[in-house]
């Protein structure tokens, strides 16, 4: 055979590999963000400040909790706020403190098909501890539970409304493990949830942990653990008229139960009282009475009478009239017989 048919038919036996070569550059899979580098405190965090949830902005937002995270200046609030998911059909697990033997571990959150394991912190709004109650992904679209979220229901029509019953201990808590720390562990289903696959948080998320870090009034050494923000309507609208201050009390409980409960907690019956006779007008003040003499404090008088008429005026008693004396008869006089 020519040499160039050999080389002909050498090139011929390569252009499968080649072609297939040049697939495989063209279907490159990109590797998901590297997760959040890990932060280690020796103080544990404060506890969770107490506010209300802002109104969700529209259909497929979701509500992620506020959190303390940490810088080089301390421990700073990220207000809670409304996301949309990186796609159709997750959910999110916040992030939580840990307690690892020696120092406070921040997990972070993260996006999955499941909620995971978030320390057993009490957030709020849904997230009791456990699971998420605040809504369900049903057909691509998120209904909400306007028993525990701020929804406008004459715009957003997906909802259903379910009583959420906590079992968890309610406190103000914003860590788990070590001294004074929630003692939750993780169950099964969580477990599997985070061998998931995960959706690290959204460039808006990120953006708004990093806008909280660069406010100084939402750092502890500022505002004592009562920030001037508790949360905010999108992710990053810290000035917007919608975002919501702190309460300056503790948690309703310490924690607000959730509205589900009390919007359908049976009102207490009305007490009916027994009918009361009306009060005696109380008798008006009479005039010190003047002094009195002793022979008139021996034999007091009794009370004037009220509202009668005063008696007729008495005549006096007529005093007895002096009997007309008969004169005495004097003795006759006789003149003596002449003798």
């Amino acid at each position: 055979m020519p040499v160039h048919h050999r080389h002909l038919a050498r090139l011929a036996a390569l252009a499968p590999a080649v072609l297939l070569a040049a697939c495989a550059e063209e279907a490159v899979v990109y590797p998901e963000p590297p997760p959040p580098p890990v932060v280690a405190v020796v103080e544990p965090p404060p506890p969770l400040p107490v506010y209300e949830q802002p109104l969700c902005p529209g259909p497929g937002y979701i509500w992620t909790p506020g959190y303390w995270a940490h810088a080089p200046g301390g421990y700073y609030w990220v207000p809670g706020t409304w996301v949309l998911p990186p796609q159709p059909g997750v959910l999110w697990t916040p992030g939580y403190w840990g307690w690892s033997g020696a120092v406070f571990v921040f997990h972070a959150g993260y996006w999955g098909p499941h909620v995971g394991f978030y320390g057993g912190v009490n957030y709020g709004h849904g997230y009791g501890g456990s699971g998420y109650e605040g809504g369900r992904w049903e057909n691509n679209e998120f209904r909400y539970n306007t028993a525990v979220n701020n929804v406008n229901v004459t715009e957003i029509h997906n909802t259903y409304n379910t009583t959420v019953i906590n079992n968890i201990t309610v406190n103000r808590i914003s860590y788990n493990g070590g001294a004074g720390g929630v003692s939750a562990q993780p169950t099964p289903q969580e477990q599997a949830a985070g061998h998931e696959r995960h959706f690290q948080p959204t460039a808006e998320q990120a953006q708004h942990e990093r806008g909280a870090g660069g406010n100084h009034a939402l750092y502890l050494n500022e505002n004592h653990g009562r920030p001037a923000i508790g949360a905010t309507p999108r992710a990053g609208a810290f000035e917007d008229r919608g975002a919501v201050p702190v309460h300056e009390e503790g948690r309703e409980e310490e924690r607000r139960p959730e509205r589900a409960a009390e919007a359908e907690r049976p009102a207490p019956r009305p007490v009916v009282q027994p009918e009361l006779p009306p009060p005696h007008p109380a008798p008006a003040p009479q005039p010190h009475p003047a002094p009195q003499n002793a022979a008139q404090q021996r034999h007091p008088p009794g009370p004037p009478p009220q509202n009668r008429k005063p008696p007729p005026p008495q005549a006096a008693p007529s005093r007895p009239q002096p009997q007309a004396q008969h004169p005495r008869p004097e003795p006759e006089h006789h003149e003596p017989y002449p003798q």
